[in-house]
C-alpha cells in the first residue's frame, strides 16, 4: 500500500452487514478507514454504520486516483460488487487488525 517516500492515494469501498456500498478516495487509507469506523466519516456512512473496508487500490498520482473513483461511482451495484469479489470474495474486512495495539502498549517491540 506504501510507495517508499512518495505520496500514495487510494479509491476504496466500504459496506455494512446490508452491503450497502461507499466509495471514496484517500491519501491516508488508516486514517480514513479509522474515521468511518468511529464516526468521523461521511454523513452517509455514519447513518447506515458503513464501516468495513471490503477493497481498495493504490495509485501514485492524485488525478488517477480520483478519475478511478468518479469511474467505479459511476458503475452499476452489480459491476462494484464483481469488483470487489474479484480480489475479495469473502467481503472480509481488509482492516481487521489495523486498529489492535492496546493503547498502553508500546510501539515496537
Amino acid at each position: 500500500m506504501h510507495s517508499g517516500g512518495l505520496r500514495c492515494y487510494c479509491v476504496y469501498i466500504l459496506t455494512n452487514r446490508s452491503k450497502t456500498l461507499y466509495v471514496g478516495v484517500t491519501n491516508n487509507l488508516p486514517r480514513r478507514v479509522w474515521e468511518h469506523k468511529f464516526g468521523n466519516g461521511s454523513e452517509f456512512c455514519k447513518r447506515y454504520k458503513i464501516d468495513r473496508l471490503v477493497y481498495y487500490e493504490s495509485f501514485d498520482d492524485v488525478r488517477n486516483a480520483i478519475d478511478r473513483e468518479k469511474r467505479i461511482k459511476g458503475w452499476l451495484r452489480i459491476k462494484k460488487i464483481q469488483l470487489i469479489v474479484a480480489v475479495n470474495p469473502a467481503w472480509r474486512d481488509l482492516s481487521e487488525g489495523w486498529y489492535e495495539r492496546h493503547l498502553h502498549a508500546p510501539e515496537s517491540a
